[in-house]
Formats: structure tokens, sequence, C-alpha cells
């Protein structure tokens, strides 16, 4: 059983790991936009309602498809106050709690935001800018695409923190402290 486990977490971690370095490059893309519209601003005073717009939809993927890729490798941040003095037992608890609760917010966020998704497709949703960008559901649909991502891997955490109690290694933390 903690074999079958693992197997599904690492599975969870492949979807997360190639959407998280796919969605990274919006950075390099935002970077480069952001560095254009300064650029045509500052030396040819020029604007574009377009592009400005442009950077909001690149930051969107960036910020909330890989919050899911960051918690993967363990690149947030902890308040570790009493954690560290907890026996193990409870660590593992707070580990499984902690989880199932990031699981619990993932499903409501996404269940909440899909009809917000949908009224903006359905209308056509776009810039209220003249000459500003189209498709405004795009953007939208990022928070439940974000949150299901960060919904599987808090699910991969879940399953790891389930492994000891069915005699498994121990589950604590994430995925790239253990594959280590």
């Amino acid at each position: 059983m903690p074999e079958r486990l693992e197997n599904c977490a690492l599975g969870l971690d492949a979807v997360v790991e190639v959407l998280g370095r796919i969605a990274a490059w919006t950075g390099l893309a935002l970077v480069l936009v952001m560095a254009g519209n300064v650029i045509a601003r500052y030396f040819f005073h020029i604007g574009s309602v377009a592009t400005q717009e442009l950077e909001w939809h690149l930051m969107a993927p960036l910020t909330l498809l890989c919050i899911a890729y960051t918690i993967k490798h363990d690149g947030h941040v902890r308040v570790d106050i009493f954690y560290s003095s907890l026996p193990v037992g409870a660590q593992r608890a707070v580990d499984l709690f902690s989880a199932l609760c990031a699981v619990a917010l993932a499903v409501i966020v996404v269940k909440i935001s899909i009809p917000y998704v949908a009224q903006s497709y359905r209308i056509g949703e776009g810039s209220p800018d003249p000459g500003g960008l189209p498709y405004r559901w795009i953007i939208k649909a990022m928070i439940p695409a974000g949150f299901a991502l960060f919904g599987l891997q808090s699910l991969a955490s879940v399953l790891r923190a389930l492994k000891p109690f069915f005699g498994g290694s121990d589950g604590l933390k994430t995925a790239s402290i253990n594959a280590g």
C-alpha cells in the first residue's frame, strides 16, 4: 500500500512539474513584454493598452500555475514555531491535516471560480479599455486551473502523509526533500 501511495504521488508530481515548468517560461515572456513597454514608452514615446494588459495576462499563469510547482519544490515559506518540537506522530498528523485542508481549499476555489470563468466566456468579456485585449475569460481561467494544480500537489502531499500510517517510510515534508 505505501508503494501505491508513493507511485500515485509521483504521478501527480510529474503533472505539476511539467505544467509548472511550462508556466515558468511565461516569466521570460513577461520580462520581455515589460522591457518592450518601457523602451517604447521612454525612448519612442508610444504605448499600447494591449501590451500593458498582456503583462497581466502573463502574470496570471506565472503566479497561479506556479504555486503548486513552488510547493512541490519546497520553495514556500514555512512558519515553524512549534512544529519542530512536536513528536514525529504529531508532525505526521499536522502534515496530513494541513494537506487535507489544502485539498479542501483547492476544491472550494475551483468550484466557486468555474461559474465566474464561464460567465466571462458566455458574454465574450474583453477589456473595458479601448485597444485592450479580448478574451478576458482566458486570464480568469487561470484561477481554477491554478487551484486545480494546487489541489493535485496537495493530494500528493496527502498521499505522502498517509504512507507512515500504512507502514511506509516517513512521509514528512514534500517530494523534493524525500526524493533526494
